[in-house]
């Protein structure tokens, strides 16, 4: 079950609220998750969350043999999908999304936020230069500010990609208007919406940093 809702029209968040995708949030939202678990959880939200954002990948017949006919048609996956997760916290989302995808690839982008402005300065870029006619999806599991996604969108579009999606575990209201602001062509698809921030920008009621609780704190 898929719904799209959100804080305004222009926003339009893909929303999956399967109840096994409602039901796996809550845990992960849950603050005496331990960090195995989390991963674990995390990796299936983000396959789920993929599985409807990406129900469009392209097709084309191949000719097979079953074990009880000979040259049939089937379908079969022939889009490779470049996989951008933004550094720590995407790659919590990345392994279970390669299980589910037949092809994919992956560029890493990498992020640091200034905690006391909330803008994001990138300190790494593994793009491909070019990006014309590829099908890119943002791994961001927090969308909070918006800030950071926003930047990645910009530099994969900049690229020339243009079809993009974002692929989170949870959004905020605020960053939904943010991103529908910067980037409304690309499509935020989540497990759930919540509706603020508190001072330093964190999701509420959210489920806390997803780079701390899928990796542990840095040193």
């Amino acid at each position: 079950m898929t719904s799209s809702v959100g804080p305004s029209a222009a926003a339009r968040p893909l929303v999956v609220d399967h109840p096994a995708v409602v039901h796996r949030l809550t845990s992960l939202r849950r603050a005496s998750t331990d960090n195995a678990t989390f991963r674990q959880l995390a990796g299936e939200i983000s396959a789920l969350v993929a599985f409807e954002a990406l129900s469009d990948l392209a097709l084309a017949d191949e000719w097979i043999d079953t074990p009880v006919a000979r040259h049939v048609a089937a379908p079969r996956v022939v889009e490779t999908v470049l996989l951008v997760p933004i550094l720590r916290a995407g790659l919590g989302m990345v392994p279970a999304i390669q299980e589910l995808l037949p092809l994919t690839e992956v560029a890493h982008v990498g992020l640091r936020r200034d905690e006391v402005t909330l803008r994001s300065e990138v300190y790494l870029n593994r793009l491909p230069a070019d990006l014309t006619g590829r099908r890119v999806a943002v791994c961001d599991p927090m969308l909070a500010t918006g800030g950071s996604l926003a930047t990645v969108c910009d530099m994969v579009t900049e690229r020339g990609a243009t079809d993009v999606v974002a692929l989170c575990l949870l959004a905020s209201v605020p960053g939904l208007e943010h991103m529908a602001s910067r980037h409304p062509s690309v499509t935020v698809a989540c497990a759930g919406v919540d509706p603020g921030l508190d001072h330093r920008g964190f999701i509420l009621p959210g489920l806390g940093d997803a780079g701390d609780r899928l990796f542990g704190p840095p040193d």
